[in-house]
């Protein structure tokens, strides 16, 4: 059929062949939304004349953006939120319980070759198992909490080649970092971005996650990566694109030579290697967001600033992907290393990736952060300056108090490889 895999998947649950560009009606697999889309949604809804949903059991609404609430208009949305969750009876997670994309990982609400709506720009996240999963807005995700359906334009693909074998120090985010920066943030303007290739296929879920979720960064409508090598506590079976499969374009990358990749102000695409930046100074410091929170993200931090303390201008910020992972890395001792550090630690959610609050720069401040945007204003201060980059690099940065290579750490009294550092992730127990 020459199918590339967002074909096959969407034409599975249409019951027929489709082809990029076609306008095609769909049934989900599930639905979520977050504190910053449920409330308009809930209106739209009852604007709609929505007294129930149509699947309860595949709603789920979360409260992660500004958690807790930091005044009494968000406190009352929350609310809504409580409220409407309870009288539906749908999945509600609340304050604390961690960002959305990694709860519906975790808590299965999302599996291979699902076609799953989510009310963020960045669910494309879920294309690590697999799945078909758009960013879609408030009121199209209400007609869907009536129907269980909805329109899609099937899209073209991107397919990302990637071969080698990742240097000490450099993860998926180094990966994603490059691409982006060589794809530009309207790159992939609602593409389907395929990844494969032998770099891909021993990567645990979590960098599968990274990779899948900073697709939105290019503008594309969803990620899809090989699930080959990849381990879930249940059978599954792999959507593979047909051998003569159309795409719009090949992006092949050997990431055997790959640097430490850096976003400067004030765009994710504004992509460079280390070296051109290794020197700046920060001040501030933040490990979290839907794209590096997970346990591998703390524990590459703690190899790095296992023994150190933060440089004595700097603050690192660390808010966990969810209270799972933050448990997780409590028991075994990554938590603990941070701390000893000098890292603070907030609620599980997305806090100063959004600049909802728990972190705001101050004007003229230089952040490096994990987190997947660099706008200016991004983490809430336009007259701030936000770099991006790993957690590993985030980390040095932080006890150098400059950027520097990770590596100069890594390779000191024994440091772990790049392989020991990704080896802790395996389902069930986390979605690390």
């Amino acid at each position: 059929m020459n199918q590339t895999i967002a074909e096959k998947i969407i034409s599975q649950h249409v019951g027929r062949p489709v082809r990029a560009g076609e306008v095609v009606i769909v049934p989900v697999a599930g639905a979520m939304a977050t504190d910053t889309t449920a409330p308009l949604a809930i209106r739209a809804f009852r604007e709609m004349g929505g007294t129930r949903l149509w699947d309860s059991a595949r709603v789920s609404l979360v409260i992660d953006h500004a958690a807790p609430a930091p005044n009494e208009r968000i406190a009352n949305l929350h609310k809504m939120m409580r409220d409407f969750a309870a009288e539906m009876g749908c999945h509600f997670y609340d304050v604390g319980e961690g960002i959305c994309h990694q709860l519906m990982v975790e808590n299965d609400h999302v599996r291979p070759g699902d076609i799953f709506l989510g009310a963020d720009s960045h669910t494309p996240t879920y294309g690590a198992l697999g799945a078909f999963a758009v960013g879609v807005g408030s009121t199209d995700l209400a007609a869907t909490w009536l129907t269980g359906q909805t329109w899609l334009k099937v899209p073209g693909s991107i397919k990302v080649v990637l071969n080698g074998r990742l240097p000490l120090g450099v993860t998926a985010k180094d990966v994603i970092l490059r691409l982006v920066g060589q794809l530009g943030i309207a790159g992939a303007t609602y593409d389907a971005v395929e990844f494969t290739g032998t770099a891909v296929h021993p990567l645990t879920l979590a960098s599968r996650m990274t990779l899948a979720n900073m697709v939105a960064e290019m503008g594309a409508k969803t990620a899809l990566v090989d699930t080959a090598g990849l381990t879930l506590p249940y059978p599954f079976t792999p959507t593979l694109p047909d051998p003569d499969a159309a795409y719009r374009a090949v992006i092949e990358l050997d990431v055997s030579g790959l640097r430490p990749q850096i976003a400067i102000p004030h765009s994710p695409d504004n992509v460079v290697d280390i070296d051109r930046v290794i020197g700046r100074k920060i001040d501030a410091a933040f490990i979290g967001s839907c794209t590096n929170s997970r346990l591998e993200d703390l524990q590459a931090a703690a190899a790095v600033l296992n023994g150190r303390s933060l440089a004595p201008h700097v603050r690192l910020i660390v808010a966990t992907a969810s209270k799972r992972v933050f448990n997780q890395a409590l028991q075994e001792g990554t938590i603990a290393t941070l701390a000893a550090a000098g890292a603070t630690f907030i609620t599980s959610g997305c806090g100063p990736c959004v600049g909802t609050h728990q972190g705001v720069p101050g004007n003229g401040e230089v952040v490096i952060s994990s987190a997947n945007r660099n706008f200016r204003g991004r983490m809430g201060n336009p007259h701030a300056e936000v770099y991006l980059a790993s957690p590993a690099v985030v980390a040095a940065a932080a006890a150098a108090g400059e950027i520097v290579d990770p590596e100069i750490f890594m390779t000191k009294d024994g440091g772990p490889t790049t392989e020991e550092m990704l080896s802790v992730f395996r389902l069930p127990s986390s979605v690390g």
